[in-house]
């Protein structure tokens, strides 16, 4: 079995990156307050400043990104923990069948399990199913590292898709006393929201040598295998998705300026060009902020990719004060006006008639689909002397309340 790291050297590692972003983040305000300062006095900038300034942004960007891995890191448990496969028997023998066929490709352990289950819908075409540990540790690792999904409502289903009703205009209510009559209220308007579980996959490769080493830990080789595939799919689909083959991503939904806003389209709010205002940059973030209704803004996340929250960054409020600010510990998030931000490099960046910004409650805003089981395929032949593992689940997505989410256009 593979070791898991030393705890105490990863979070040694974690608190050393830690200091090291905090140290940037400080020298990246020292450099920005003089390129102000210069700003006011020759009304132009030092081109040394400018380069100082984007060096250190770059470096506080590597410094943020190294605290993320090491977090992962030292927040990932043993494969098998929680899981008791010597009290599951039914568990012990799919996981040693499993092993056996990843290993050599024998497959009659499957075959015979799932044959006890009726199963009709596997086989050597289609593959056979990972063990349930397997699965968990993949959906927790997506969770970990997808940052839609990390902030998304996430409902497991078995079937092929979910649907669900709901009300577009409000639940009918009233108010009545006691002894009163009851008022006949309104009809609501029911509609109809289907979120289909699309396939996604992910084709790790391995030697044989390495596949016969008896110390491989072969679920957690291919739990980080298929990890980043499926971030990197899943991430660019929740985002920006068409919904045909794939989720349907919350940017690809109609948009409409928020004075008008109505059901099915998601409310914009304009920064008057292609950039943000050169007079007062972060008032069209208050309005974005107030453009969600207070009973969302609780939770609320902004959403952006890296050079958005660069250009960001830079901006103070009348006191001074900058607006972002770094996590304030381990383990925590940055912050804009007090909300988290969410860093999702699928985001488009700042642009003419681009939503580089979101901002809402993407856990009401947002469903995520799961649909149970994965599948692994084990192929030997087509890239020799490579085994290939041709490895599937089923997700699905796309934006169920379209009041919980705004975005910020830059548009005039």
């Amino acid at each position: 079995m593979i070791h898991a790291p030393d705890t105490k050297a990863v979070s040694d590692d974690v608190a050393s990156a830690f200091e090291d972003f905090a140290r940037a983040f400080e020298a990246f305000k020292d450099a920005n307050d003089t390129r102000l300062a210069e700003i006011e006095t020759r009304l132009s900038t030092d081109v040394v400043t400018d380069e100082k300034l984007t060096r250190i942004d770059s470096a506080l960007d590597n410094a943020k990104r190294r605290i993320d891995r090491l977090t992962l890191e030292r927040a990932r448990p043993p494969l098998s923990a929680g899981h008791d496969t010597a009290r599951d028997p039914a568990q012990a023998e799919h996981k040693a069948a499993f092993h056996a066929y990843i290993r050599t490709g024998e497959a009659s352990g499957l075959k015979r399990l799932e044959e006890k289950a009726l199963s009709a819908a596997s086989g050597p075409d289609g593959g056979y199913l990972v063990p349930d540990a397997v699965e968990s540790e993949v959906l927790r690792r997506l969770a970990s590292v997808s940052p839609i999904r990390a902030i998304a409502s996430v409902r497991v289903i078995s079937g092929g898709q979910y649907k669900r009703a709901v009300s577009a205009t409000g639940p009918a209510t009233g108010w009545v006393g006691e002894t009163a009559s009851r008022p006949q209220t309104a009809s609501p308007t029911l509609a109809e929201m289907s979120f289909p579980a699309m396939e996604i996959y992910a084709m790790p490769a391995a030697t044989q040598t390495l596949l016969d080493d008896a110390v491989v830990d072969v679920d957690r080789w291919i739990a980080e295998e298929v990890e980043a595939a499926f971030a990197e799919q899943e991430g660019a689909a929740f985002v920006s998705g068409d919904g045909l083959n794939k989720p349907k991503g919350f940017l690809t939904v109609d948009t409409v300026e928020e004075e008008i806003w109505q059901w099915g389209k998601l409310g914009t709010v304009r920064t008057g060009g292609a950039a943000f205002p050169a007079e007062n940059p972060s008032d069209v973030l208050v309005d974005l902020i107030y453009a969600l209704k207070s009973g969302y803004r609780q939770n609320a996340s902004f959403v952006m990719n890296r050079k958005t929250q660069s250009a960001i960054r830079r901006f103070k409020d009348d006191n001074g004060q900058y607006l972002w600010a770094p996590p304030a510990s381990l383990g925590q998030t940055a912050t804009l006006m007090g909300f988290p931000v969410v860093e999702a490099e699928d985001m488009p960046d700042i642009a003419a008639n681009a939503c580089a910004v979101a901002f809402g409650d993407f856990r009401r805003g947002y469903l995520v689909v799961d649909r149970t089981g994965m599948r692994v395929l084990r192929d030997p032949y087509s890239a020799k002397p490579y085994v290939l593992f041709y490895t599937t689940k089923r997700v699905g997505g796309g934006v169920q309340d379209y009041t919980a989410i705004k975005l910020l256009k830059f548009a005039a």
